[in-house]
């Protein structure tokens, strides 16, 4: 009883939100659509059930042990999310310029867990993000936060189809040119704020 007081004594609605909100704008779901929808056209099975399962393990693994699997290959936190921001950028350039860089020759049953789970879903920035909030929130706050936004996901992903149908072709086509942009945008944030941090 008394664990169970306390337990309830931790979560803190504010941390909540404000991990919850800060989650939201990097995962972005609403703004990867487009991408989801360029990776159906091309055949891919996007499972929403797959791929928030399989994102939410990937984030818990990284949230508990991420740091410490990095450090055993000597590779630091910030060299992770520029490695990131390059696989990123090729998802970008592939949008923008309607070529295929990104070739899914995997096998079928993982071939929309990359690269939609990862790392668009869960990828560096997320990563990096969850490191961060660990270090300010108490864990449980972090981990209902995380749980509101896969839900989130989940809702999104399910939801692809009424929105393709919503927007139309011209309307995707649009969608993916803008968001690409942005996708790039972000890659290269991502890039050099980590690749500053590696030059101190």
């Amino acid at each position: 009883m008394f664990e169970f007081q306390d337990f309830i004594s931790r979560i803190n609605g504010m941390q909540i939100f404000s991990a919850t909100i800060v989650l939201f704008a990097i995962i972005d779901i609403l703004g990867s659509v487009p991408i989801i929808l360029n990776y159906q056209a091309k055949g891919v099975n996007i499972s929403p059930t797959k791929i928030t399962t399989v994102s939410l393990i990937f984030m818990l693994l990284f949230l508990f042990g991420g740091e410490l699997v990095l450090r055993l290959f000597h590779v630091s936190v910030e060299a992770f999310a520029v490695a990131g921001s390059l696989v990123l950028m090729i998802m970008a350039i592939e949008m923008v310029c309607d070529v295929e860089i990104f070739k899914n020759n995997g096998p079928e049953s993982v071939s929309s867990i990359v690269p939609i789970a990862f790392p668009l879903v869960a990828g560096p920035g997320t990563f990096v993000a969850l490191i961060s909030l660990h270090a300010e929130y108490d864990m449980i706050n972090v981990l209902l936060a995380l749980a509101i936004n896969m839900l989130w996901v989940f809702c999104v992903l399910a939801a692809t189809k009424p929105i393709q149908k919503f927007l139309g072709e011209g309307g995707i086509y649009i969608m993916r040119k803008f968001f690409g942009v942005i996708l790039m945008a972000i890659s290269v944030k991502l890039f050099a704020t980590n690749l500053h941090v590696m030059m101190q």
